[in-house]
């Protein structure tokens, strides 16, 4: 949606990215704060719908493959309502989303090899 949208981000780039999740619309900006390719990169969201937001992309070789490791720490807006709404969806939601999101990331890895 805005910053950068197209090619490869850095380090002190920022992205804007909208979806629908839970079926509102919610528009999320993250900074790359740490960048050491190849090995990891961290997105601290610093607009967006949680109280706190960070995300850690390691890399690491695996026999002839790369092995991604996926590292979030968020908490929920609300106090002590978005720590309910976390033990009772929202972990499991991410979790789930984080993982169907790495599987598309390797389909596509592997179509380029």
């Amino acid at each position: 949606m805005a910053g950068v949208t197209s090619g490869r981000l850095g380090p002190g780039d920022w992205v804007t990215w909208e979806a629908i999740h839970f079926g509102l619309r919610l528009r999320l900006t993250s900074r790359i704060t740490q960048f050491d390719p190849p090995h990891r990169f961290i997105d601290v969201m610093v607009r967006g719908p949680f109280e706190r937001l960070e995300h850690v992309h390691e890399f690491s070789r695996s026999g002839d493959a790369t092995e991604m490791r996926d590292l979030f720490d968020y908490a929920s807006p609300l106090g002590i309502l978005g720590r309910i709404a976390d033990a009772l969806v929202v972990r499991h939601y991410l979790e789930r989303f984080l993982q169907k999101r790495n599987a598309y990331l390797k389909e596509v890895a592997e179509q380029g090899s």
